[in-house]
């Protein structure tokens, strides 16, 4: 990613990715990071998180969104209804690195039930730091659209 301009990420979680997006919150203190919510374990309904992130996103003025559940399918699903958002769920850091490379993704999804902190991390830095590759991909994510 190229460092002239200042990354800025939207982060949100539903309860039972609270605590990963607290981790991912301290460990992206390098970054200007923007907590859309929850603010604690008690229950609460994944969309109210993940649309205001993916809305952030999609104006521009967040240059990527984290978005935590536990599956990390409601939030994916939800941040997709965005025409301007392509969220991928990710659970290796492979996947993030491709979803950067191939589909120009800028929500990175994670499933909190199925990976570990330490992956939910490389994952996020990975994400960050790897550009589109344009090329051949160009044409296909440019077919995204409705």
């Amino acid at each position: 990613m190229s460092t002239d301009k200042k990354i800025k990420i939207a982060i949100g979680a539903d309860h039972a990715g609270f605590e990963y997006k607290e981790l991912l919150k301290s460990y992206l203190s390098n970054y200007e990071v923007k907590d859309f919510g929850t603010h604690s374990l008690a229950s609460v309904d994944y969309p109210d998180f993940a649309h205001p992130v993916a809305s952030a996103v999609e104006s521009t003025e967040f240059t990527f969104g984290i978005l935590v559940c536990g599956s990390a399918n409601g939030v994916a699903i939800t941040a997709n209804k965005h025409q301007g958002i392509r969220a991928a769920i990710c659970w290796l850091d492979e996947l993030a690195a491709l979803a950067r490379q191939h589909n120009n993704a800028n929500v990175l999804c994670i499933p909190a039930r199925f990976v570990s902190e330490e992956l939910a991390q490389q994952m996020a830095t990975t994400f960050i730091n790897t550009e589109f590759e344009g090329g051949r991909h160009a044409g296909r994510v440019g077919k995204i659209s409705c």
